[in-house]
């Protein structure tokens, strides 16, 4: 047995070792910012659609369509591990309710009333209820960290408040604050996981639950605000936010936590504000001023702060 250890140490100091090391931190970084792009993209597309398609309908295509996207991959998986998915339903029906029923429909709340680039810089600042998160199930935070959670709070506070602390919080910003504290439960119940859940079992059976959780308030808009016309633009908007923001980024972000770990990976996803900002001026004519760029700048350094060990 000692042999085989010190086999092993070798092997994992050879320079082909490290080399390979290098290659698969190089992998998970990126797919770690192709999720994180896709992500910023879908505040955009959410922004885009908020005039011509009810929030609650969006939502529920948004995740019919992501369904059918992943069933060729994730079906069969599901399938073998349906007395396991039985055992954890419970802990699955409360990550579909607050990582895909709640956290979208309220992003797609918000995008009614404040810009993407808002929507994705708020987003930014979920970090800190997770600490909140961490610290109540006894996690040390340490004092940089504390403080580089402050910092990103307190320039999503200048940010509603157009760079004043006076804050008048608009209905979208407050939405989007819920959802952040939404996609912040949702995260903290993913450590809880069962290990042995396949991810692709665990994805579609978030979607199917997802899209189920929202089936009655999809009738009652349909009831009360009617349906709405798929032209080429809601219909390729639909398309986006279904197949590439609700299953290729997920499962590029779940590949890229498996190779780099949920930290560094975490570190990538902070740079969305930035892809958000340029996607939001490219495709919406958004206007990025200095008090946002201030804060953008406050809310990168604070989460960068906070996420180091």
């Amino acid at each position: 047995m000692a042999v085989m250890d010190r086999v092993r140490t070798v092997a994992q100091h050879t320079p082909g070792s490290r080399g390979a090391a290098k290659g698969s931190t190089g992998l998970g970084l990126l797919l770690a910012l192709v999720a994180t792009v896709v992500w910023s993209g879908s505040f955009v597309a959410t922004r885009g659609m908020a005039d011509s398609v009810p929030p609650v309908q969006a939502v529920f295509w948004r995740w019919i369509i992501a369904t059918l996207a992943v069933a060729p991959f994730a079906a069969r998986p599901a399938w073998r591990q349906r007395a396991l998915i039985r055992r954890h339903l419970g802990f699955i029906a409360l990550a579909s309710l607050f990582g895909v029923a709640l956290y979208n429909t309220l992003v797609h709340q918000a995008g009614l009333t404040t810009s993407a680039s808002n929507m994705g810089m708020i987003m930014a600042a979920s970090p800190v209820v997770m600490a909140l998160y961490a610290r109540l199930g006894g996690e040390r935070l340490g004092v940089r960290r504390t403080f580089g959670l402050l910092l990103a709070a307190f320039g999503v506070l200048l940010l509603v408040g157009d760079g004043s602390l006076d804050v008048d919080f608009g209905a979208g910003d407050l939405w989007m604050f819920a959802a952040a504290l939404s996609f912040a439960t949702y995260s903290a119940l993913l450590k809880r996981k069962p290990a042995e859940l396949g991810g692709p079992a665990f994805l579609i059976t978030t979607f199917v639950l997802g899209a189920l959780m929202l089936a009655p308030a999809y009738a009652v808009s349909v009831t009360v605000q009617g349906g709405f016309e798929v032209t080429p633009g809601t219909g390729g908007m639909l398309l986006y936010v279904g197949v590439m923001s609700s299953a290729v980024a997920f499962f590029a972000w779940n590949k890229a936590v498996s190779i780099i770990g949920a930290a560094r990976a975490g570190v990538v996803y902070y740079l969305q504000p930035v892809c958000v900002a340029g996607l939001g001026l490219l495709l919406l004519g958004e206007r990025t001023g200095p008090a946002e760029l201030l804060c953008m700048a406050l809310i990168l350094g604070g989460v960068s702060l906070g996420a180091r060990r």
